[in-house]
């Protein structure tokens, strides 16, 4: 599976999206723009899209009320240990609350990873944040000792994220 991304304002995306409602799409939209994501077994019809292949996902691919983009720069060296972890994460967010869905996005032509989750609400991600759950997803890997503390280059940069909000349709 694929998953593909374009950016634009709110209302171009929004006419993009009804002019293909067979395709599995979602919508969303922040302070900055909008964003259109399109996951399919094949390819898209973005005339210029950022691609990405689905290497791991649980739950659904549906209109969240909430979305967040954590974007984790890996360099080629730690793809495998990275997608790795990822198989075998500790902590199980599609236990949580409000959770909708989860696609770990390998990158097609750059070096991002994209850990993309639905939430129903924002308030469910922020619960996700200060649980167990989440602190136990994020903790040291299984037998890495306190003097092992310093992790492998895995990583080609800082990651950050970035937050959507299901568009209102109905303006």
């Amino acid at each position: 599976m694929f998953m593909y991304f374009t950016s634009g304002t709110y209302d171009f995306l929004k006419n993009i999206k009804e002019k293909h409602t067979n395709e599995k799409l979602v919508l969303l939209e922040n302070e900055n723009n909008a964003l259109l994501i399109h996951e399919s077994s094949g390819s898209t019809f973005f005339s210029a899209p950022r691609s990405y292949e689905i290497f791991e996902s649980a739950g659904e691919f549906s209109e969240p009320g909430f979305a967040v983009l954590n974007n984790i720069p890996v360099t080629d060296e730690g793809r495998p240990l990275f997608e790795y972890r990822f198989k075998n994460r500790k902590g199980k967010i599609e236990n949580e609350p409000g959770f909708i869905g989860l696609r770990v996005l390998r990158p097609q032509k750059d070096h991002t990873y994209i850990v993309l989750t639905f939430w129903e609400d924002e308030k469910s991600f922020n619960n996700w944040q200060n649980s167990n759950s989440f602190k136990q997803a994020h903790s040291k890997p299984d037998g890495q000792k306190e003097e092992q503390s310093k992790p492998p280059q895995i990583f080609a940069g800082a990651s950050y994220i970035t937050k959507y909000y299901r568009a209102n349709e109905d303006e």
